[in-house]
Formats: structure tokens, sequence, C-alpha cells
């Protein structure tokens, strides 16, 4: 047992299975008390069922820990206010928010349906929008809060990714707003775009197989901490042995630049030439191979 969140107050959707469980667990273990929010859906967002949270809190329980369950959903309003008063009425505070709940439903953006759409975007976006807005006014009251919410490489694009993707960078720009709204107040919020295997890959795929949702819960858990106080707003990749973060604000590459205006003549000779050289919708880069590449770093 470790004391970096010794007394913390600690709410994790989504906690019942993968990277959350993780989180749960590892917060626990470093002396934090823990909701457990999971509705116990299918990866694709069907069916319920307490089991996978009870599951969760028992193992918490039987290392000494101190956890509760929350059965809500994270997609309505009152679900949200559901998950964040458990933790004030058993806890009596909320020090710490993770927004990991999600489902996927993956599909060319020609095949979507509308009821996906709104399910994965409910679960994701409006899913962190609702229960960071109900722990935010006790954070500032408070003066003391950790916010960390998943996104994704998928994010950055993806075959099939459309729904999931624009969820995903919602996601992350609604994060960058919540640190500079909560800054003041010693509230951060920091975004992790997690590498791991979960549990409805239907394949195995080496860089998903290969890292464990422990090997996310070790940044995550940091993040949380009282000494992650100065890290607010960033963005961070993570996978087994590999912690990166993302260059803030995203640099242009290149610009054109004249006296005057362009007109769309220039501009069809002058940026295939100078913007775009080399690009291609044959070399179009897809997300999975960049997060594959071999870790480097210090």
């Amino acid at each position: 047992m470790g004391d970096m969140l010794k007394d913390r107050v600690a709410v994790i959707t989504g906690a019942g299975n993968g990277l959350g469980r993780a989180y749960a667990i590892g917060m626990a273990a470093q002396g934090a008390r823990i909701v457990v929010n999971d509705l116990g859906t299918s990866f694709d967002g069907k069916g319920m069922s307490r089991d996978a949270a009870d599951a969760v809190v028992k193992t918490i329980k039987q290392s000494g820990g101190d956890a509760i369950a929350s059965y809500d959903s994270v997609a309505t309003e009152e679900g949200a206010k559901n998950i964040v008063q458990s933790a004030i009425d058993k806890y009596g505070r909320i020090d710490i928010l993770v927004n990991n709940a999600g489902i996927i439903r993956n599909n060319p953006i020609y095949e979507v349906r509308t009821e996906d759409w709104d399910a994965m975007i409910k679960t994701h976006l409006y899913g962190t929008y609702y229960c960071t807005r109900e722990a935010t006014p006790i954070m500032k009251e408070q003066r003391y809060g950790r916010i960390i919410n998943t996104s994704s490489h998928i994010g950055l694009g993806s075959v099939g990714g459309a729904v999931y993707s624009a969820a995903k960078e919602g996601i992350t720009g609604f994060s960058r707003s919540v640190a500079r709204d909560m800054a003041e107040y010693g509230v951060t919020c920091n975004v992790i775009r997690p590498i791991a295997a979960w549990r409805g890959a239907k394949e195995k795929i080496g860089a998903f197989e290969e890292n464990k949702p422990e090997d996310v819960a070790a940044l995550v858990i940091y993040l949380a901490s009282e000494a992650a106080d100065h890290i607010s707003g960033c963005i961070f990749e993570v996978l087994k042995g590999h912690v990166g973060i993302f260059e803030e604000p995203p640099p242009v590459k290149h610009v054109l630049r004249k006296d005057g205006h362009f007109t769309p003549e220039e501009l069809a000779e002058l940026i295939p030439r100078k913007l775009t050289k080399g690009m291609s919708r044959e070399v179009f880069p897809n997300v999975l191979p960049f997060i594959m590449r071999p870790p480097k770093g210090e």
C-alpha cells in the first residue's frame, strides 16, 4: 500500500473492467476511497449488470481498501448527479474524477446509424460533460480537485472511427477549456490517450495485446495526486514503457504568405507545391500504424 492518494475520494466511471478497473484498484492501493461506477453494459453499450462494479468493490475491500459501487449511467444528467452525490453522501467530498466510461460501435460514416451516433456521443462526450459539471462546483468550493479525461489516438483519424473520433476530440477540446476555467481554484484537468488491451477487441493486435490497463494506471494515479499540482491542460499518451506528452498547441507546419489576398488559382498552384507536397489520398495515414510505432524517448 502506498499513500500518494491517502484519504482522497475518487470517482471513476466505467470502473468495472479494463482501464477503469485498473485505476480503481491502483488508486485504492494508494489510499484513496473509491466510487466504482459502472452501468454493467457490454463494450457496445448493450444490457445492464451490477456484477462488474460489485466485483471491483469486493477486490478493493479484500485488499484493505474502501470502496462503494455506483450503477448509474453517465449518459444522463440524473445519472451523473447520482454518481457524484454518492461520493458526497458516503465520504463527504470528491477530490478526483476520472471520466473513463465509454462504448464502441465503429462503422464507416456511410453506415453510421443515428442511434449509434447518439449512444456514443451521449456516453463519451455528454458523460464527461455531465460528470465534470457536477463535480467542479464541489472542487471549486474545496479549492482542490483532479480531473482526468479519456481521449484516444482514434480521435486523430481512423477508418470506421468517425463517431468515436468526434466524441474523443470533443473531450480533448472540452478538457483544455475546463483546465482554464478551474485553474484559479486549485483544480487541474488533463487528458490521456491510452493504449491498452480492451474487452471488445475482436482480434489480437500487438500494440493493444502487449499493453495492459495497469500500464496506464500509473500515469493516471500520478495525475490524480498532489504531486501533479503543476500539470493542467496537458494531453498524454501512455502505454507499456512509454509516456509521452503532445505539443500544446499543435504547431502549424508550413505557411503561405503574400501581400494581399490569394486567388483560388494561386492556391491551386501553390498548395500542392508548398503545403501538401508528397501527400495524396493513397498515402493518407491511418492512426493504427502511428500508435504501433516503437517507443522512443528519455
